[in-house]
């Protein structure tokens, strides 16, 4: 009878079945909840080559882009409904999807969904296989970045990377593997678009596609990024993952590189248009945040993964734009 238990029953035993990724609604005052369950289940049970993935900050589509690899989790708040997306998640029952309806009172009830969803956790990692109390890989990405920050003290600079093309001020980045593969489908085709086309085609059934921003986290940034997001599933009908870094990096970070292999990720930084000096230090917070986007990838790329970078210079404004119509290019 215990809640949390039987919540944890229904995510391990889903996983197990193919139902890996859930997507976490929660109402419009409670919807930052959303960003903690997001790091409690992906640096919990993403390990191992197993793992639940979260999506969290998603626009509900329509039931037919949804395919058989999905769970919903519909955290309630009672006092405060949105009869818009009530609407959303009954159209998700009446299709059949697999949806989880946890109801709140009252605000001030989120502490035992707190408690709830730990319990939960814990009980989804046991039936998965893996420990959920820890998180091997997130040391991975932070063992590459002090290198990196190492050799800027060293150097005056982060070692020099080549990418594997530049199109209009906009650049991309990779390892040989990808680049060998990509390669293979653009042909003589050199064009941002042609890249993305061949990187976007990597996506099959049951796998997920995630953005990984390092670039400032604001309204603006994030509604072209939704875009972005919500363009690759609509087309591909695949889940989709968008999270700003560094901060992503202690959540979904761990199941990215521990997690099963089944994710397409795109990283996007940019140049600093403000920067700032770290105390006592010979290197400023931008050279860290660099050090730690290019860590990050480093490892993503060691364990095998799908990942292309695309850096887009000092105006990311106008860098965002061209990306997200690069994409819906991509897509057709």
């Amino acid at each position: 009878e215990n809640p949390g238990v039987v919540l944890g029953i229904i995510l391990g035993t889903a996983a197990k079945e193919g139902r890996d990724k859930i997507t976490i609604i929660a109402s419009p005052r409670i919807s930052d909840l959303g960003a903690w369950l997001e790091q409690l289940l992906a640096e919990s049970t993403g390990k191992q080559g197993k793992g639940i993935i979260p999506v969290d900050r998603e626009e509900l589509g329509s039931p037919e882009i949804y395919g058989k690899d999905r769970i919903f989790a519909y955290v309630r708040l009672e006092s405060a409904p949105d009869a818009a997306q009530d609407a959303k998640v009954a159209a998700l029952e009446e299709a059949g999807q697999a949806v989880i309806r946890i109801s709140v009172e009252d605000i001030y009830d989120l502490g035992q969904e707190f408690f709830r969803w730990e319990i939960a956790t814990a009980v989804a990692g046991s039936i998965i296989g893996i420990n959920p109390f820890n998180q091997p890989d997130v040391e991975a990405s932070k063992i590459v970045t002090r290198k990196l920050t190492e050799e800027y003290e060293k150097t005056g600079s982060l070692p020099v990377e080549k990418p594997v093309l530049e199109d209009s001020g906009i650049k991309l980045f990779t390892d040989p593997k990808n680049t060998d593969a990509l390669a293979k489908v653009t042909g003589s085709e050199r064009s941002l678009v042609a890249y993305l086309r061949a990187h976007l085609n990597r996506l099959s059934d049951h796998d997920y596609f995630a953005l990984l921003a390092f670039v400032p986290m604001n309204d603006e940034n994030e509604a072209l990024l939704q875009k972005i997001r919500h363009a690759v599933r609509d087309k591909r009908r695949v889940a989709t993952c968008l999270g700003f870094g560094p901060r992503f990096l202690h959540s979904t970070g761990q199941a990215y590189k521990g997690g099963p292999n089944t994710g397409v990720f795109l990283q996007v930084t940019c140049d600093d248009a403000v920067d700032l000096p770290v105390p006592e230090q010979k290197y400023t917070f931008g050279v860290v945040k660099a050090a730690q986007a290019r860590g990050d990838f480093q490892v993503l790329v060691e364990r095998g993964r799908r990942a292309l970078r695309v850096h887009l210079g000092r105006d990311l404004k106008s860098g965002l734009g061209a990306l997200l119509k690069a994409v819906q290019q991509a897509l057709q």
